[in-house]
């Protein structure tokens, strides 16, 4: 009976899951926000999220590739990640294992200068607390860029100091073992942060080998 209790429960969330992922691929409330605020391109939301996955990558939001691909991270910084992380290409996208749920689901558009624009605020005011509420079972969350790390910083209860540079984040704030769940805050892999990885070895010496140590208990 209790076997049968639990199978039903266990449906239960996976269904109820599914379905607010299917709204939010739905989701077009930047594209019909007024004026100048409005989304300039058809929304593509993307998400991989499951009942069962311990591990979550969260992130700032898709980049053009993504948006054309619909595939998170399928760039020289996802391999690049994916070798900080020590997994193989297989395991990242199954999702089973890893979600990967940005603070914006959707290609922002480029800036006059051609940079992203940062992640959409509509996301993480609609989206975001119910999702992660449904997610229960993840037990590590890497949190990638300052927008991703604020957010779960302070939905779990601990918020980072107002203008904290990056090297205090990551240095001073990958949470403790006992953490539930352990937060590991992390730069964002892109090229344009190889010189603060320079600058900063002890990225290298000491979080990659904590993370790794990380990622293979959450996925074990």
């Amino acid at each position: 009976m209790l076997k049968a209790q639990t199978a039903m429960i266990d449906f239960a969330s996976i269904a109820d899951l599914e379905a607010y992922a299917a709204r939010i691929r739905s989701c077009r409330l930047c594209r019909d926000a007024p004026g100048p605020a409005r989304l300039p391109h058809e929304p593509r939301p993307v998400l991989r999220v499951s009942t069962t996955a311990r591990l979550l990558v969260a992130s700032q939001a898709p980049g053009a590739r993504v948006h054309a691909t619909r595939l998170p991270f399928n760039d020289p910084s996802g391999d690049r990640l994916r070798t900080w992380m020590n997994v193989s290409r297989e395991t990242f996208y199954d999702e089973a294992l890893v979600a990967i749920v940005s603070m914006g689901f959707c290609f922002p558009g480029y800036s006059p200068a051609k940079a992203d624009l940062p992640p959409r605020p509509e996301c993480r005011r609609t989206w975001h607390d119910d999702l992660f509420a449904l997610m229960p079972q993840i037990e590590c969350i890497l949190a990638i860029g300052r927008y991703a790390q604020d957010y779960h910083f302070a939905r779990l209860g601990r918020p980072l100091r107002s203008g904290a540079c990056l090297a205090d984040v990551v240095g001073g704030r990958q949470g403790h073992a006992n953490d539930a769940p352990r937060l590991i805050a992390l730069p964002h892999p892109s090229w344009r942060n190889n010189a603060w990885i320079k600058r900063n070895p002890w990225f290298e010496a000491e979080v990659l080998p904590m993370l790794r140590a990380e990622v293979a208990r959450a996925i074990r």
